[in-house]
């Protein structure tokens, strides 16, 4: 084959038909290549974008979770608080009886013998 010289340009080799066959050939074989290539990537690009849904609904979801943990952490805390509360009502009311018992009881004791 004979080389031709384009003004301005680089020295370009004549090809006959076989070899543009062949060229056009490989050409299209890595097109359908890339083009294979792509299709797999759109489908892992859809499934990380589902996926990254499927992550930011879990994160509101665990958010929610916390919120209401801490909420029943509050409540838990109060509802302890009632029993402790009503033993030292109990004490109180068991103490006071008791002294008044023994007050009264002296009391009478020391009117009997006047």
């Amino acid at each position: 084959m004979d080389t031709l010289i384009l003004p301005g340009k680089k020295k370009v080799k004549e090809m006959d038909e076989t070899e543009i066959a062949v060229k056009l050939e490989a050409h299209d074989h890595e097109i359908s290549s890339l083009e294979f290539r792509i299709q797999n990537l759109e489908a892992q690009k859809n499934a990380i974008q589902e996926m990254a849904i499927s992550i930011n609904t879990i994160s509101v979801g665990i958010d929610n979770m916390l919120r209401e943990l801490s909420q029943q952490g509050k409540r838990l805390k109060e509802l302890e608080k009632v029993p402790v509360e009503t033993g030292k009502t109990i004490r109180s009311a068991v103490l006071t009886a008791l002294v008044g018992g023994i007050v009264g009881a002296v009391v009478t004791t020391v009117l009997a013998f006047i």
